[in-house]
């Protein structure tokens, strides 16, 4: 494995060549005048919890707390860092047998680049899979015996560098904010970046944790925001605390955690068997027995295959017991603890240890590494993976601590529900919940796959039958559910779903669902290669690389000369869309009212207004052309007689029938 430098292989500063060995110190810096005066410092090395700990006196700063915990490698210091202690360093005395080692901390100023603005229903998040969207360093791709291999189903190459690279691309374009998924150091060859294997490290593979800023503070200057993936519901089972695991309820099945260390810890003294260990390693699940339809079968099957799946279906109490993923249960009046007990606690896979977050010192390290990332990147928001799968107090306890410390950030959760009543249930301010969770912005997957199955379908609204736009609108109906619908994130597609456009599927489909993504309520969120229609020719898939970001690619689609007609036309119209909705205060600020599709017109009409300026939407859900008499919309139109397309510059006679084309969309300006 090639070394990199990085703060956070540190240095040891010791008066004896017997002193306390100190492996790490997280994290590996602080700030001063943090509104929150408590720091966790957690210290690692062999034993050092038999050593006895001091701090130099330094104004403003005392230790408030000294823990040691079971494994005696550990110590967990709290201090209290007042707004009298200013920058500078503090020094730590570890004493063993008149021994003494120093290590030195530092405190910095606070950071005073532009940075944890939040991100609003101004905005438009543009999702980006680092690892699949440009190459712009090649010599980072094969690190750590991992050959990226763009045929792969692991690392393709794409870094920092390659998003740095385009970010002309991504402002032409027109979005205000850029979403990457996890950026964190992932140890293995997966390229989704959700295994994370240091908290405090960015993954060598996309760039370094200064490059890291660096590609932020260029998005800054270029007014794009920039949100960061994070998860706090597991680790990666190559994360180092796995192979000394710091106390008996670190990670929920603490014990299954041990012996994933053991394993790894094997595997990495018998290196020749490596591959073979891995298989073994991964193989959490038996070798599965299709079940029988009808007793009489299971009874005829050899008693091998009948003993397996009675092995399947009985409860072992030394097995690996992963999340059922029902999410509904933490929702259910109904459902029992243990149901609810088990989606918690499971870990999300074999690789995947699930963390506890009611570990005291677990839970602060996780909001600490949180708040450092927002003061030392100048991340303006947060995306939390897997939200529902954590500690339900502890996450709102962790968005508190967020917010009082940065007032405009903003913190987005995924809850992959179907229902929006979920989106009511996990948003901060629930009237359909006891409990608070003050997370501020939910994901609204319900309109999601309502659009991606709906869209194709011809309006229907007959009783009993209702179809197409029709089931969109009747969507956004149960906001009702939601206590701030603006910021619920609304999406076509990301990462984890089908691309919203499939092989064949026609033009009008990407017009009209964008166009309804960027003017209905929330946070628009856009994943990256939807702007040119991945997914229509059969071969983009959902995690494609973008064409051109690599320098072996023939033809860049980041150029109209590049892109393929079709391709020129889609990118022409998001870019024209997302460039207006920038200045269009409607859209960002303004209500939205919406009539329901009728079977006359079959047309979904609404509008956003702020009271000064209205912008008016029509999408027609019919495969014929359409007349539309704007008296039944008279409540938003109100004295304006006409309406000038967005996209187009077409003006539209507001006075008269208003013709629009088989599947057509207008976004109409209304004036005098």
């Amino acid at each position: 494995m090639k070394k990199f430098v990085s703060i956070f292989l540190l240095a040891i500063c010791c008066v004896s060549a017997h002193a306390t060995d100190i492996q790490r110190v997280d994290p590996p810096f602080w700030y001063a005048g943090m509104k929150n005066t408590e720091l966790q410092i957690m210290f690692y090395g062999q034993k050092i919890a038999e050593s006895s700990f001091s701090m130099e006196k330094y104004e403003g700063v005392t230790v408030k707390e000294v823990c040691q915990v079971e494994n005696p490698n550990y110590l967990f210091v709290y201090l209290d860092v007042t707004a009298k202690a200013k920058p500078g360093n503090l020094t730590f005395q570890f004493k063993e047998d008149r021994k003494v080692t120093k290590r030195e901390f530092e405190l910095r100023p606070r950071n005073e680049k532009q940075g944890a603005m939040g991100f609003t229903p101004a905005d438009v998040l543009y999702l980006i899979m680092p690892d699949r969207f440009a190459n712009g360093n090649p010599d980072n791709d094969n690190l750590d015996g991992y050959i990226a291999n763009r045929q792969g189903g692991g690392r393709h190459g794409g870094d920092l560098q390659g998003i740095m690279d385009h970010l002309d691309y991504i402002d032409d374009l027109g979005v205000t904010a850029v979403w990457l998924n996890p950026i964190q150091f992932n140890k293995g060859n997966n390229s989704h970046g959700y295994s994370i294997s240091d908290y405090y490290l960015v993954e060598p593979r996309l760039g370094s944790n200064e490059e890291y800023c660096a590609m932020i503070d260029a998005a800054h200057a270029k007014g794009i925001k920039v949100v960061m993936d994070m998860i706090f519901n597991h680790s990666g089972s190559s994360h180092w605390w796995i192979t000394d695991v710091p106390t008996s309820d670190w990670f929920n099945q603490n014990d299954q955690a041990v012996k994933t260390g053991e394993r790894i810890k094997e595997q990495e003294a018998n290196r020749g068997k490596q591959q073979q260990q891995q298989r073994q390693f991964s193989g959490y699940r038996r070798q599965q027995v299709q079940m029988p339809a009808t007793v009489a079968e299971f009874e005829a099957l050899p008693q091998e295959q009948k003993d397996a799946l009675i092995r399947q279906h009985t409860h072992n109490e030394d097995a690996l017991v992963t999340t059922t993923h029902y999410k509904w249960t933490l929702l259910d009046p109904h459902a029992p603890q243990t149901e609810k007990d088990i989606l918690v606690q499971g870990w999300f896979s074999g690789g995947m240890p699930d963390l506890n977050q009611k570990n005291r010192h677990l839970g602060t390290y996780l909001i600490q590494n949180s708040i450092w990332w927002i003061e030392y990147s100048r991340i303006d928001g947060i995306r939390m993976d897997t939200y529902p799968y954590a500690d339900f107090d502890f996450m709102a306890r962790w968005c508190e601590e967020i917010n009082n410390e940065y007032p405009d950030f903003n913190i987005v959760g995924e809850g992959w529900y179907p229902r929006n009543s979920a989106a009511g249930w996990w948003q901060g301010g629930s009237t359909v919940h006891n409990s608070d969770s003050k997370l501020k912005t939910v994901m609204d997957f319900d309109l999601t796959f309502t659009t991606q199955n709906e869209i194709l379908k011809e309006s229907n609204t007959s009783e009993g039958s209702e179809a197409g736009l029709f089931k969109m609108y009747e969507c956004v109906t149960q906001d009702f559910l939601i206590p701030d619908p603006n910021y619920v994130l609304t999406f076509l597609d990301n990462h984890d779903i089908a691309r919203f456009m499939k092989p064949g599927d026609p033009i009008w489909k990407f017009k009209q669902g964008l166009a309804f993504l960027l003017t209905t309520r929330g946070i628009p969120q856009i994943y990256y290669g939807t702007e040119i229609m991945m997914g229509v020719t059969g071969t983009d898939q959902l995690r494609a690389d973008f064409p051109g970001g690599w320098a072996e690619d023939e033809k860049s689609a980041f150029t109209a000369e590049g892109r393929t007609p079709e391709q020129n036309e889609s990118w022409n119209f998001a870019s024209t869309l997302l460039n207006w909705r920038r200045t269009s205060k409607a859209v960002a600020e303004g209500k939205l009212i919406h009539y329901t599709p009728d079977n006359r017109t079959k047309c979904y009409v609404y509008a956003r207004t702020n009271g000064e300026e209205t912008v008016l939407v029509i999408l027609n859900g019919s495969d014929t052309m359409r007349l539309v008499d704007m008296h039944r919309f008279s409540e938003v139109v109100k004295d304006n007689t006409k309406g000038k397309d967005v996209v187009t510059g077409e003006v539209v006679d507001l006075t008269s029938l208003v013709k629009i084309e088989p599947r057509g969309v207008y976004v109409l300006e209304l004036s005098k």
